[in-house]
């Protein structure tokens, strides 16, 4: 073994794990496995399969990853650059996975940096809804948005506060609630070494309480019936069953459900709503789909109620994914609810919009209702449907930016490229991946336009695939590619 385990963490383990120990410590002469999860927002599994330049095999308990070869670099291609897809690590994909958001939701993301499960939730609304991403770090919330819109994400919310701030503006507001919480790390020692000497300086204490005080606090952001996922990439058991006991004794409202469906293997007499069986039978019957390799949680390492063994561990001497841990969780109906009144945008921002902006919608396919825009120091944002007013919070991106307002013209976004489709506007520049203008062009260099097309704005495509737009007249190209997302 070349990575050096610390030997209180090796003496735990080998208690957790028992016959099981020694294939554990055996996976940490393999290499982990490198993943990308497919943009459904963009593109099918099978449309990204014909056009891989990669050697791929799908991730069998994901239904939109992939892992790819140790010796491809997928962020170094185009098809990256157009947002295709996200590049994560297989097991990490799990939480995104599990949580059973519907188009029209309202999902939070609590600690949601650096995006790889907003953006999956994100895919899951289909630009329906409202999208919360919530970090408390700002520099990592600048990472966030930028992850959110390079996926193309038209109803997003990028926020960097502490979770208590949030309390007042959300209360029972979600549908749906990620809690990805921060932790020690142990399931992470094989794909990050460094991760290790975090481990030894802050323990597992230090992490479970701040779990403790986040996920009381994302609770209260819950709605009557709503869904909250709760997951870490540790294997302690204080981190996991131990802080989901905590919060059942906390929080009588709240109740596990089965995350997967063949957990009810263990617990064949569990008491299913409706909503729950047809959720556990869609996922059942969902094509290329395997849990096989997930362990399920263990109610007599922390004493705690016997519904957890719903709750699933993530080993990675058992599948080809790191360490993780997950629960599902329900707030009960009975609960108190809250009303939320939608933001109403003033009639005097409507009125600020140019002529120039106004055209430009008309020559995008996708509905943009004028009643929704707002202005923001003559940038125009779209605002998701039944937004409550976000006054007081620290706010990195409300709404999709559309565009910058500049004396007599319009200058439109690189979010809002990022989240057309070719279909959706009328004056395409579409590029193959092998053309090397492809790379000049998101080197924010000049290229030379090959084909006839209309003056004005011209979106610039790989392969069908918006990448961003130019300026183009009388034969002459501006390149206007965000310089801050430019290929190094």
């Amino acid at each position: 073994m070349n990575i050096r385990l610390p030997e209180d963490f090796k003496k735990r383990m080998q208690e957790m794990l028992s016959d099981e120990y020694e294939a554990y410590e055996k996976c940490y002469e393999e290499k982990h496995r490198g993943g990308l999860r497919i943009n459904t927002l963009k593109l099918k599994n099978e449309e990204f399969e014909k056009i891989s330049p990669y050697e791929i095999k799908q991730v069998p308990f994901i239904p939109n990853g992939y892992y790819y070869q140790e010796k491809e670099q997928p962020a170094r291609h185009p098809y990256y650059f157009g947002g295709l897809y996200y590049i994560q690590e297989p097991s990490a994909m799990t939480p995104a996975s599990l949580l059973p958001v519907e188009p029209g939701d309202k999902v939070l993301d609590l600690c949601a940096a650096p995006g790889g499960k907003s953006t999956e939730l994100a895919a899951k609304l289909q630009g329906k809804g409202v999208l919360v991403s919530n970090d408390i770090s700002n520099s990592r919330a600048k990472a966030l948005l930028k992850n959110i819109e390079l996926f193309g994400v038209r109803n997003p919310v990028v926020i960097s506060e502490a979770p208590a701030k949030l309390v007042n503006t959300f209360t029972g507001y979600f549908d749906k609630i990620l809690v990805d919480a921060p932790c020690s790390g142990e399931g992470m020692f094989r794909k990050s070494p460094s991760i290790i000497k975090n481990w030894e300086q802050y323990g597992v204490d230090y992490y479970n309480k701040l779990q403790k005080e986040i996920i009381l606090l994302a609770v209260k952001m819950l709605k009557p019936g709503g869904y909250l996922l709760y997951s870490t990439c540790t294997f302690s058991t204080e981190e996991n069953e131990g802080t989901i006991k905590f919060l059942l004794e906390e929080e009588p409202d709240m109740e596990i459900v089965p995350a997967i469906w063949n957990s009810l293997e263990n617990q064949p007499d569990y008491p299913l709503r409706g909503e729950d069986k047809d959720r556990l039978e869609n996922m059942k019957n969902r094509n290329n789909v395997s849990y096989k390799g997930f362990d399920f949680g263990k109610p007599e390492w922390v004493d705690g109620p016997k519904e957890l063994v719903h709750t699933l561990r993530l080993w990675p001497q058992r599948i080809e994914g790191e360490g993780h841990y997950v629960a599902l969780l329900r707030k009960k109906e009975t609960a108190p609810s809250s009303i939320h009144e939608p933001y109403q945008i003033p009639a005097k921002e409507t009125k600020q919009i140019s002529e120039e902006a106004k055209e430009f919608f008309q020559k995008i396919n996708f509905p943009i209702d004028i009643n929704r825009i707002t202005v923001r120091e003559d940038r125009l944002y779209l605002l998701p449907e039944d937004l409550v007013d976000l006054k007081g919070l620290r706010i990195l991106r409300s709404g999709l930016l559309l565009g910058e307002m500049k004396k007599n013209r319009f200058e439109p976004s690189q979010a809002l490229a990022s989240a057309l489709k070719a279909s959706e506007y009328d004056n395409i520049y579409n590029l193959s991946s092998k053309d090397e203008d492809v790379i000049r062009y998101l080197k924010c260099e000049s290229i030379e336009i090959k084909k006839e097309c209309k003056d004005g704005w011209l979106l610039v495509c790989v392969d069908g695939y918006p990448l961003g737009f130019g300026k183009y007249s009388k034969g002459n190209f501006k390149n206007k590619y965000l310089p801050g997302w430019r290929w190094m």
